[in-house]
């Protein structure tokens, strides 16, 4: 890959999003330079610190690839008409769950970053383009978007290019790791689980999750 053009550098902050729950899904685009820090964008909020954000959950990419099959979907959906509809963080064309490997470390503006995991989808997203079957069709297609650890800090800002610089684990894509963990194609593949459950470029907490499957 020669590197792909960053089409949008989104960040938010938490706000309520249904009744009284809090969540910063929303996010802005950003047209400046931003700062890119070892816990993600300078004025990027989660609200849910327990299942959001940390050191390998620091920036959320999905691609912008998508967008078209869900309007599909969703034609009436007005969110879909730019980027950020998922709360992502970064958007790019050209990218995608089946291409992408856990580990894979991209040049992020002057940024580093390496893949972590995917995103387990929740019922945020969900809620807002208010589609309850949101989540069970991520799950199926395995369009989940992905999230980055922060290597070398830095800064990034629209126009700028996604590069690639090390893919130590071409076997693992985030599609393939994905469909093991959260969909179903772990139960009939235990030897993988017990793989990932090793695999130190994925996140401590899926590295867990696919251990106590595998037991």
């Amino acid at each position: 890959m020669t590197g792909l053009t960053i089409e949008a550098v989104l960040t938010g902050t938490a706000r309520p999003l249904r009744g009284e729950e809090m969540s910063a899904i929303v996010k802005a685009p950003r047209l400046g330079a931003v700062v890119v820090k070892p816990l993600g964008l300078d004025g990027d909020e989660q609200a849910d610190t327990v299942h959001h954000g940390g050191v390998d959950m620091a920036i959320h990419h999905y691609p912008r690839d998508h967008y078209a099959w869900w309007a599909g979907l969703m034609p009436d959906q007005a969110l879909l008409g730019a980027a950020g509809a998922f709360g992502e963080n970064i958007s790019t064309t050209g990218l995608d769950e089946r291409t992408a490997c856990i580990g894979d470390r991209y040049r992020l503006g002057t940024a580093l970053v390496e893949v972590s995991q995917g995103r387990k989808p929740c019922w945020k997203p969900a809620h807002r383009l208010g589609r309850p079957a949101l989540v069970a069709e991520i799950v199926r297609s395995s369009r989940s978007g992905w999230y980055y650890r922060v290597i070398e800090p830095g800064v990034v800002a629209v126009g700028d290019v996604l590069k690639l610089e090390a893919r130590p684990c071409p076997e693992w894509t985030v599609a393939r790791v994905f469909d093991l963990i959260v969909g179903s194609a772990g139960k009939s593949d235990p030897a993988a689980l017990r793989a990932l459950g090793g695999l130190k470029p994925l996140s401590a907490e899926w590295r867990d999750r696919a251990r106590r499957m595998a037991a």
